[in-house]
């Protein structure tokens, strides 16, 4: 039986181009820089040159990635978000299932000739990280594996998602495994860890009554508040092992703590409010960004 969209809710437009423009928004927009980003970044910081390398790999990691990623994800989430108020904008659509099948073979085929091309030019350890990378985002959606449903290994796939463009630009570029850079990615991970965390945090209803499992539905709403806050505050210790000015850096955990910090007390009946701290995060990453980016060019005047 097809199951149909709850009462109130709008069915989407149909025709080739909303539904195409359905797809196209299934790749959150609003984040593609979350992962062109630090690809890039860590590429030309490591030693690489502006490039075919950097422009192909900017561009996977811009657009197709974040379709495989959560294009694919929105289909295998349908039951669950036709059921979550916050779907339906620039946090995530609710893909018609005339679209299902559309968004799936979309993702494939805008993914593969630039996956091709990374192997092909890639060495051995490049071509692990970007296996390792393409297997964190199938996997976190895909029946079966479902790693998005594993407590714990959710958080630390969603995490994988983000640092693994960063640590593919790092091998391209034949980055040594120094201090420094083991420090940033280390870093940089656990705050993909937090953010994933306190991002379940509004979905915890929804996800229960979709009988799907999260760090959020094991943990509940306040506990996962502390888990993302714990996981922030220990990217700002790791973060402080980088010379100087990288130990600057640090300091850009402390907007996401305060960010984070007012929900402590949240409960499972109130987890949808964390949504206000979830929006603010979307545009923080912005901010941070920005501020990343000048101190990347403050340590490369040096």
């Amino acid at each position: 039986m097809t199951a149909t969209a709850p009462a109130g809710r709008r069915a989407p437009r149909r025709g080739p181009i909303p539904l195409l423009g359905q797809v196209l928004g299934s790749s959150r927009p609003l984040s593609w820089v979350n992962t062109a980003y630090p690809f890039a970044a860590a590429y030309l910081l490591a030693g690489g040159d502006v490039d075919t390398l950097l422009v192909l790999g900017t561009l996977w990691f811009l657009v197709p990635y974040n379709l495989l990623m959560y294009g694919v994800n929105d289909v295998f989430d349908y039951e669950s978000d036709i059921r979550n108020p916050r779907k339906g904008g620039v946090e995530g659509v609710v893909l018609d299932q005339s679209v299902h099948r559309l968004t799936i073979g979309l993702a494939i085929a805008t993914n593969l000739p630039f996956v091709a091309y990374l192997v092909a030019v890639g060495d051995g350890a490049s071509r692990l990280v970007l296996a390792v990378s393409v297997f964190a985002v199938v996997a976190y959606s895909a029946p079966v594996l479902r790693f998005k449903e594993r407590p714990f290994l959710d958080s630390l796939t969603s995490s994988t998602h983000f640092v693994s463009p960063a640590v593919l630009g790092l091998a391209l570029a034949d980055a040594p495994a120094d201090t420094t850079t083991v420090a940033a990615v280390l870093g940089f991970f656990l705050w993909g860890i937090g953010s994933h965390a306190f991002g379940a945090v509004q979905d915890v209803v929804a996800d229960r009554a979709g009988g799907i499992a999260s760090v959020g539905t094991v943990i509940g709403a306040r506990g996962t508040v502390w888990f993302a806050l714990g996981a922030y505050v220990a990217a700002g210790l790791v973060l402080l092992a980088l010379p100087w000015p990288g130990t600057l850096a640090a300091a850009l955990v402390l907007p996401y703590v305060a960010n984070v910090a007012p929900f402590v007390r949240v409960t499972d009946a109130t987890c949808e409010g964390a949504n206000a701290g979830w929006r603010r995060f979307l545009w923080l990453n912005y901010v941070t960004g920005f501020l990343v980016t000048q101190l990347f060019i403050w340590i490369s005047l040096r």
